[in-house]
């Protein structure tokens, strides 16, 4: 398995997650929640572009 599809699968999880015991996507959702998605998507991304250009090297 690439180390792109490990990534997107911890991903994954981690949103499965943030969704379902964090409820992020609940009615009263904070800041902080709000800040935390997108931490978490921002953080996936690099470490997407780190991946790629490491694979392509």
């Amino acid at each position: 398995m690439s180390k792109v599809k490990i990534i997107s699968i911890v991903y994954a999880i981690g949103i499965i997650i943030g969704a379902l015991f964090l409820d992020v996507w609940g009615v009263e959702t904070t800041p902080l929640k709000t800040m935390s998605i997108f931490a978490w998507t921002i953080i996936f991304i690099i470490a997407l572009f780190f991946t790629d250009r490491n694979e392509r090297k």
